[in-house]
């Protein structure tokens, strides 16, 4: 075996790879999910009735858990001084966030979910705005239709 005595690591992904676009879907599936298990027949057999429930719950505390991962890493590994002293609320956003992820795997609350994503779209646009690039708020494709924060790209 080889003996290491020491490994170091500056971050979790490669350097300047971030973008909390991840954490958004998840949060927009959370609050799909939600209206999915509101949406499961109540008439079905006991037995499909309660495997539908457990398998969307399941799907939607690992998109909860999700976006406190991929909020997580980018409030850790990004933000750094420059950015903390540009956003000093960042810690509490993202503690806010961890909150409402973990109410939203808790509970089957519609608005618990909308609040998650909500802060979560705060996040970018102060995520985006350390970088000086300018957002807009696009309205997803898919349901459940909400809006997103988006950066405003250049073209190639």
């Amino acid at each position: 075996m080889i003996k290491i005595n020491k490994a170091h690591a500056h971050c979790d992904i490669p350097c300047k790879v971030y973008d909390p676009a991840i954490a958004q879907y998840a949060a927009l599936s959370v609050i799909r999910l939600i209206d999915l298990i509101h949406e499961v027949d109540e008439s079905l057999p006991q037995r499909n009735f309660t495997a539908q429930i457990a398998r969307l719950s399941a799907s939607k505390e690992e998109q909860a858990q999700a976006v406190k991962d991929e909020i997580t890493v980018i409030w850790g590994d990004y933000f750094k001084d420059p950015q903390i002293k540009e956003f000093p609320g960042v810690h509490e956003l993202v503690h806010s966030i961890m909150m409402a992820g973990s109410k939203s795997k808790q509970e089957l609350s519609r608005e618990n979910a909308e609040s998650l994503l909500a802060k979560v779209n705060e996040f970018a646009e102060m995520f985006w705005a350390t970088k000086s690039i300018q957002t807009k708020r696009c309205k997803a494709p898919y349901p459940p239709n909400m809006e997103i924060v988006c950066p405003i790209l250049e073209d190639a």
